[in-house]
């Protein structure tokens, strides 16, 4: 959409764009999944879980505007993207207000961080400070991680594996082998949102020499990639009831395969502006995906 054809919005609806929503549900994934191994451990506390939320929506949030701005200041953003509109590229907000909300947006992170860290300790202080630089970085400094073929590792290991275990952590003071083997399937699925995007994106971000980890294997093989992580977080929980780590109710999460079938379907068989569905559908699925695993613990 070029900034001719922009429809007129209020400052709140710009920021609400800013934030892409769309994506707030996967970030709550991981935490909904910890919370249900806290409760399966008969240790789930309410105001550590919410803290936790708050931190990871805000994470996503703040990574969605850095990416933003940063995307447009590299010259990756244009309006020949198949994407969703974009902020700074629009026009719609200048890059000095994204940057000045993106640090809001964080600063408000690390003051929720603190009350994590005055109930656990400096370990969950260190780990939100790396979690905010990697958000920042992902796009942003010397070194932004998307353009380096990094975001699928920084997706995996921030929204999947230390979501999850870290949220068990706030709630229980241990990380045991549940939580640690179930930030697998969870980060999986959060990171085939980005494997969508950048498949979306795959022949513009090339142009633009931002070296995805598509645009490094090419179109097929990150379909592959797509379709392999959805195999393995749906694979994993049976092996884990197999091995008496998980209840064999936790295998309510398969009713979420239709969904995640329609998903995968959308995914491998289109291209471009296409596949945005895709990749709202695929956050869907992970929320999906951790709260029927929230409610097989709960039965």
């Amino acid at each position: 959409m070029s900034r001719q054809e922009t429809p007129a919005m209020n400052t709140l609806q710009k920021w609400w764009l800013a934030i892409r929503p769309k994506t707030l549900p996967a970030a709550a994934s991981g935490v909904v999944t910890g919370s249900a191994l806290a409760w399966m451990d008969h240790s789930f506390q309410i105001l550590p879980a919410c803290a936790a939320l708050g931190v990871a929506l805000l994470l996503q949030m703040g990574s969605n505007v850095a990416n933003d701005v940063y995307d447009f200041e590299r010259g990756a953003d244009t309006s020949e993207r198949h994407g969703p509109l974009r902020v700074t590229q629009a026009g719609l907000l200048s890059p000095s207000q994204m940057k000045g909300g993106m640090w809001v947006i964080f600063g408000l992170a690390a003051v929720i961080g603190l009350y994590l860290a005055y109930g656990r300790g400096w370990l969950i202080l260190l780990l939100g400070l790396a979690a905010i630089i990697s958000a920042y970085a992902y796009t942003g400094g010397p070194f932004p991680l998307s353009y380096y073929a990094l975001g699928d590792l920084f997706v995996f290991v921030f929204f999947g594996v230390m979501c999850v275990a870290g949220t068990y952590y706030v709630q229980t003071g241990s990380v045991g082998a549940a939580a640690w083997w179930m930030s697998i399937p969870i980060g999986l699925l959060i990171t085939d949102i980005l494997v969508v995007n950048n498949l979306r994106d795959l022949e513009h971000d090339r142009q633009a020499r931002k070296h995805t980890l598509a645009v490094l294997i090419g179109e097929k093989w990150t379909r592959i990639q797509y379709v392999s992580f959805m195999v393995i977080s749906y694979l994993l929980p049976p092996v884990l009831v197999w091995f008496g780590i998980l209840s064999g109710l936790t295998l309510l999460t398969w009713l979420s395969l239709p969904l995640a079938w329609g998903t995968t379907r959308t995914v491998v068989s289109q291209r471009g502006s296409s596949l945005n569905s895709g990749l709202a559908r695929t956050g869907q699925t992970a929320l999906a995906f951790s709260l029927l695993f929230f409610i097989g613990i709960l039965l």
